[in-house]
């Protein structure tokens, strides 16, 4: 058995779930691994290789091809595609819009697990995503389920992606985290849901210090 902590933080799209996650892997020295960003990563593969999503000989042959990394740089943590730098891209429309998808693969989400397991087993982690509490590391000693108003979480979203992209408007946003959360709650493959033992964190109202200080409030008794 390992002696590293491992945080999980689950919950729905646009709850602030990497905002939190970031936080505190930097408030208590832990490494930080964004499961969202991996998903998103092979998504962005899929679609510039045109992957059949139906074709699982082909899944499987693109999954030999994909290298992917984390590195912090200037205290933010980044993603490369097979060493290229993908942080921005992956949070465009084209990938939110196809990565619940490719994320309900059976053959996509057993290679990202096992990717998120080594990750575990030789550092102190705070992980983000959609199943870490339930299926990556169901031992967790502390999980976090956020959830917040979609509506709240919309308009949180578009602020974020407006500065990107003008031409996108809230209707659009709201209808793809709708749509994100439906396909993630009924995907046959891990799909999403709170484990018995999640704390749950409704954070729609609450600004993102008091969130760290809600979390810290929980780590603090695995710390001493």
């Amino acid at each position: 058995m390992s002696n590293n902590i491992v945080i999980a933080i689950d919950g729905y799209s646009s709850c602030g779930k990497s905002t939190l996650a970031k936080a505190l892997a930097q408030k208590l020295h832990f490494i930080y691994v964004d499961s969202g960003a991996m998903y998103r990563a092979v998504t962005l593969y899929f679609l510039r290789h045109a992957v059949d999503l139906n074709d699982h000989e082909e899944i499987a042959e693109a999954l030999k091809n994909i290298h992917l990394n984390f590195h912090s740089r200037d205290y933010q943590t980044h993603i490369t595609l097979n060493d290229e730098e993908v942080s921005d891209e992956i949070r465009q429309m084209p990938v939110s819009d196809n990565v619940s998808g490719v994320s309900a693969l059976r053959e996509v989400r057993h290679e990202m697990v096992k990717q998120q397991q080594r990750m575990g087993k030789s550092k102190n982690i705070v992980m983000d995503g959609r199943d870490i509490g339930t299926t990556v590391f169901p031992d967790a000693p502390l999980k976090i389920f956020m959830t917040a108003d979609p509506k709240v979480r919309a308009e949180r979203r578009f602020k974020e992606l407006h500065e990107k992209n003008p031409d996108i408007t809230l209707e659009e946003v709201f209808e793809n985290i709708a749509h994100r959360d439906y396909l993630d709650t009924t995907r046959v493959e891990s799909p999403l849901v709170r484990a018995k033992d999640a704390i749950i964190l409704d954070n729609t109202n609450m600004t993102p210090d008091e969130q760290l200080d809600f979390a810290l409030d929980k780590v603090n008794p695995l710390l001493s």
